[in-house]
Order: structure tokens, then sequence, then C-alpha cells
């Protein structure tokens, strides 16, 4: 199939790079989100997602005529759904006398609902949103067909995961291998037409659960090993052995790859996406679900570690240093360390929090500081939450012109516990025992 123009709906940090790509290559692209701000900046000229080479992808794209955004979906060959699938904020479910998160899915719903009075015969919808299983068969089809069209026989429809990591957005969109599940076999191959428009990588056609699936297991599997190394470091704590010296001993065995402790799980992915097996089978997600519960505990891990450095935490001053869910991004969703600010400040302590990548961020009951030097101002104790390259690269010397504080405490290995105390600093580590 050919595509002369397709129709993105969600700008954030797929839909932009994913509609730069593309406009890039030729195609023109509407991109569409419903959030006014974001259709202004990027009208301006300007993008609001940190991402190395974006500015300039899109940059390029508007120039050569081929990208225009707006807030409302336009007639085209095919539309690509690319909005959040958040969990409800105040809803939960229940199995078995255990809780879990459930996805909010409206955002999804009403992006299928939005392209219903532009659908043609012919056209391809592509959801790329991570969803439970079965949401493009059973959400996405039955809305699509509202508009008398026949799924699978008048227009194609599939699931397409995006599969990259921030900082290499734009490379890993190009290079990656890519999975298009279809409802039919046709639907498959439309997809395959579309995304091999710019991608290099190798593109497997599967059925659209499938595909759905395969999103989800990627970022399970992930997040069941980081849970391992969580608990690894609290077990390291109780016995008195530095779980960093026995990860890397361990990871010398040819067939383990043990991942980093660290002060909880965030980001959009993967302490999210392992929930949504859990909603669709809590009966058969046992694993997942206490990996997930391990994982969100971890922040309340990392409190009991301050207070054992600083002993009461009640009038305490903290300076946090990174809000990002990890290292050098400016991506703060599902972030830990916010957690930990939070659960830190019920405990009475002040804390004043440093994000390099986004000094300005506004976040409920986070009180953010422009600069390193305004968050260090009169702190007793400074937490290292993120291992941003800049916090990695602190010198005890250049730490001691800016603050009196001299206890540490760092929950991602950032620091050598030996510089720092040779230079007169208290370092306590996550996962490093007595």
């Amino acid at each position: 199939m050919k595509f002369d123009k397709i129709c993105i709906l969600g700008l954030g940090y797929i839909g932009l790079p994913t509609a730069s790509m593309f406009a890039t290559h030729g195609v023109k692209v509407v991109g569409v989100d419903i959030n006014p701000s974001i259709i202004e900046t990027l009208k301006a000229g300007r993008i609001h997602i940190h991402e190395p080479g974006l500015g300039e992808a899109v940059e390029q794209a508007v120039k050569s005529g081929n990208l225009s955004v707006a807030t409302q979906p336009e007639l085209a060959d095919a539309f690509i759904i690319a909005v959040p699938t958040p969990f409800y904020e105040h809803e939960m479910g229940q199995y078995n006398g255990q809780s879990y998160k459930k996805a909010d899915m409206r955002a999804v719903t009403s992006a299928t609902e939005a392209i219903l009075p532009y659908l043609r015969r012919g056209n391809l919808v592509v959801l790329e949103s991570t969803s439970p299983p079965r949401t493009t068969i059973d959400l996405i089809v039955p809305i699509l067909e509202k508009s008398g069209l026949k799924a699978g026989v008048d227009f194609f429809v599939a699931y397409s995961p995006e599969r990259v990591l921030p900082g290499q957005i734009l490379r890993e969109l190009i290079e990656n291998a890519r999975v298009i599940g279809g409802i039919t076999p046709e639907s498959a191959l439309a997809g395959y037409d579309l995304y091999a428009t710019f991608v290099k990588g190798h593109i497997h056609k599967t059925d659209a659960t499938t595909a759905e699936m395969v999103k989800l297991m990627e970022n399970t599997y992930r997040d069941v090993n980081i849970a391992i190394a969580n608990e690894f470091s609290r077990l390291a704590e109780r016995f008195g052995v530095d779980v960093w010296e026995a990860i890397k001993l361990s990871s010398l065995h040819p067939r383990v790859k043990i991942l980093s402790p660290g002060p909880g799980v965030g980001g959009h992915c993967i302490s999210v996406d392992p929930w949504f097996f859990v909603e669709t089978a809590p009966d058969l997600s046992k694993l997942i679900l206490h990996a997930r519960q391990v994982n969100d505990s971890q922040p309340e891990f990392v409190v009991e570690l301050v207070k054992k450095a600083l002993g009461s935490l009640s009038g305490k001053k903290i300076a946090a240093l990174g809000l990002a869910y990890k290292p050098d991004v400016d991506d703060l969703r599902e972030s830990p360390a916010v957690e930990v600010i939070h659960l830190l400040q019920k405990e009475g302590a002040t804390v004043k929090a440093f994000e390099p990548f986004k000094p300005e961020a506004a976040l409920p009951g986070v009180d953010a500081a422009l600069t390193l030097e305004l968050a260090l101002k009169d702190a007793d104790a400074i937490l290292l939450l993120v291992n941003h390259t800049e916090f990695r690269q602190l010198s005890p010397e250049a730490l001691k012109t800016l603050t009196a504080a001299r206890v540490l405490i760092d929950t991602v290995n950032g620091w050598d516990g030996r510089d720092w105390a040779a230079a007169g600093f208290k370092l306590a580590r996550l996962g490093v025992g007595k």
C-alpha cells in the first residue's frame, strides 16, 4: 500500500518523534494533540520534550512542508494512535485480597472516536499506545465499526508497539526491529507497508493480540529482574554485604546478568506495563504482581536508609538530586524519586529537589530548585536519587565548596565510598550493610 498522508494522534514522547520520522521521509503528516499549549509550542518552532536531535528533526519536518499540527484529525490514508495509557488515580482492582492498578483507557477511546468522522474505505488504523491484551480487538475495532464500515474488510487495523529508549528515540525508531500485529493478515501487511517508509530494522508481522503481549512481556521481564535486584539490595544490607560488589561478581558467571537495584522503577513502560497483565489475568500473574509490589515499595526502603543515616527526619533539610525516572533524561513520569520525596516529607523532613534536565519542573508536593546550589543551601544531607552524569561526576572537593552538609545517601551507586570518606563525608549506600 502507498500512504501519501497520515494522521498521528498524540504528540508526546512517541507521537512527535514518529511524526517527524514519517515527514522527513516524504510523507504528509498531520500531528494531532488535544493540549493547545503543545500545539502552540510546536507552531512557534519549539518542542516540549527533551530528546537529543528531536528539535532538529521537527524543524526539518516542518520546513519540508510535510509536518503540520492541529487539535483535530483530518482525512488521511492512515491513522496512528499514540496517546498515553495511565492508571486510574483513585480506582484499584481487587483479586483474592490483593490490590492492583487499573489502566485508564479513556485517552485511547477518545482518540479512536475522534477518527470516526474521517474514516474511509481502505484506511489503516494503528494503535501504538501500550495497552492490555485484546485492546485492539475488544476496544478499538468496535468503536471504529460504529462508522458502518467493517474492520478487516473495509479498512485495516493493526497494533504496533514502540520499543525505544529515551535519549535514543530517533535512532531506535529507525534501527530497532518492529512488530506489526494485524486483526487480519492483510492488516498486518498494510502496517508493514506503512512503517517500511522509514524503519530499517526487520519488521515482523503477527496478529494484534500477540503484538500487544510482546510489548508487555518485554517490560515485565525487565521489571521482574529489577525486583530481584532490589530484593538482593535488602538482603545484602541485612547480611552486611555490599550488593554492588556481589552483583559484579555474580555477573561474571557466563549465564548470569543481574540488573542494578535503585530507589524503585519509573517511566511509562516498565512500571506500568506489568499491571496490564495483572488486571486482565490476576489469577495467572502472581509472580508479576509480587515484582510490582517489590518495586513499588522500594521508595519506602530508601526512606529507611535515610533514617539510619540521619536518625529522626523531623525538621531535617534534605537536598534530593534527581527527579527523572532514569539517568540523563527529562522524563518524570512514574518516577520513584518523586515518591521518595513525598515519603520523606511525611516523616517531617524538608526536601529541596534539583532536576538538571527539567529544573523548572512543577510537580505537586515537590519543591524544586532551579540550580544545584539552591538545592544544597542549608541542607543537612544530600540524597542521590538519579544517576545523572552531572551528579556522578561531582567531586568531593567541588561539593565541599557548595554545602556544609557532610551526610550523603547514594541510592544508585553513583559515588565511590572511599573517595567521599577520605574527604570527610559520611556516605550511606543502598544495599551496603555494616
